[in-house]
């Protein structure tokens, strides 16, 4: 028998959407192996990539939103 989850409707798999809901140490964990992937999983150093996961992590510029978007191409025109 097939596997619901209570409301008759079978489980979904986790979307992009999720992914968005990682714990900053969740998105540095995730960075760090696909470090480790990069390199073929050829034996590394797992701290530094651990480093690097954090420093890419933390510094990865957030998105503009439309209002400071607006306000920086009011700035230029003028």
């Amino acid at each position: 028998m097939a596997r619901t989850n209570g409301n008759g409707s079978s489980p979904r798999t986790k979307s992009k959407s999720t992914a968005k809901k990682l714990s900053t140490h969740d998105k540095i964990a995730v960075r760090a192996y696909e470090i480790y992937l990069e390199r073929n999983g050829a034996p590394g150093n797992p701290l530094e990539d651990w480093v690097r996961a954090e420093r890419e992590v933390l510094t990865k510029p957030k998105r503009a939103t439309k209002k400071t978007a607006a306000t920086k191409t009011a700035a230029t025109a003028a």
